[in-house]
């Protein structure tokens, strides 16, 4: 397998359980929640308004505090933001913000639609979407980021569907690559039963993948209750280059709102040497 970093970022208490590191992990479990929580009503409250698609030019551009809109310094391919399930847009506020700041990237948000039942069909409408994208800006390549079953849905048009040779990064999010066995209840709708262990979804992406052109960076969270196992959020695949990055210190929610997390996207976007950044307590390699 070409992994070019797997970068097991371990807390101390994970690796000698002292009773007083008991403490340690108690206190990080308690503000990870406290996070979930916070970030979970915050969510709640902008839901409404990534309900509709975005509205669409020739590029979204970040804007200075007078108003005039600032050009990307450092040009690239348009990065397409692909959300989780039962989600929309509105979950990447923050990071598309991070995004058009740092000078570089057109942004866009996709919206599937909350009555999509089969992952392969949200892989065939993204494949449509971005050809739609490339043919508006001119450029011949994406980069997508997504976050939980959107990273899934963008994996599998990307391994799958051919999309490898219009997706340059794809970088994906607490995305269950190896199927999770979380909320065992929530089965009862097809696309979560696509997305347990074992599914044909699942099956078809350990499948062959010689020359797939696209580079893969996973990032993943030790306190990630949407995992099961938490290392399903990771990508193995002998065919695919692949970095899986891991984050301690916060949940599921949090991974497309957090700064550092923010942070490494952005670096992985520049195809710039990770490195280790923290904020509020939170690490990320």
């Amino acid at each position: 397998m070409k992994v070019t970093g797997v970068l097991p970022l371990v807390l101390p208490f994970y690796r000698r359980l002292w009773p007083g590191r008991l403490v340690d992990l108690s206190m990080t479990l308690l503000k990870a929640t406290a996070l979930e929580a916070a970030i979970l009503a915050g969510h709640l409250l902008l839901y409404p308004t990534g309900l509709t698609q975005e509205r669409r030019g020739p590029a979204s551009f970040a804007q200075d505090q007078d108003g005039t809109t600032r050009l990307p310094d450092r040009p690239g391919p348009p990065v397409v933001l692909l959300h989780g399930f039962i989600d929309n847009r509105s979950v990447f506020v923050l990071l598309r913000r991070s995004l058009a700041r740092s000078g570089r990237q057109r942004v866009e948000s996709l919206n599937y639609s909350p009555l999509t039942c089969d992952i392969r069909i949200a892989a065939e409408l993204l494949g449509r979407h971005v050809e739609e994208i490339c043919e508006r800006t001119g450029s011949t390549q994406v980069d997508i980021v997504g976050h939980s079953l959107g990273g899934l849905i963008a994996r599998y048009y990307t391994q799958c569907l051919g999309g490898d040779l219009r997706v340059r990064t794809l970088v994906t999010l607490g995305t269950p690559h190896s199927g999770t066995r979380a909320v065992p209840l929530a089965s009862a709708h097809p696309i979560v039963r696509q997305m347990r262990p074992g599914s044909e979804v699942i099956e078809e992406l350990t499948r062959p993948a010689p020359g797939c052109r696209t580079r893969f960076v996973s990032f993943w969270s030790d306190l990630d209750s949407v995992m099961d196992p938490l290392e399903s959020a990771c990508i193995d695949h002998p065919d695919l280059e692949v970095r899986n990055v891991r984050v301690t210190g916060i949940g599921h929610l949090a991974l497309p709102v957090h700064p550092a997390v923010a942070s490494g996207i952005r670096e992985a976007l520049e195809d710039t040497p990770a490195v280790t950044a923290l904020a509020d307590g939170v690490t990320v390699a």
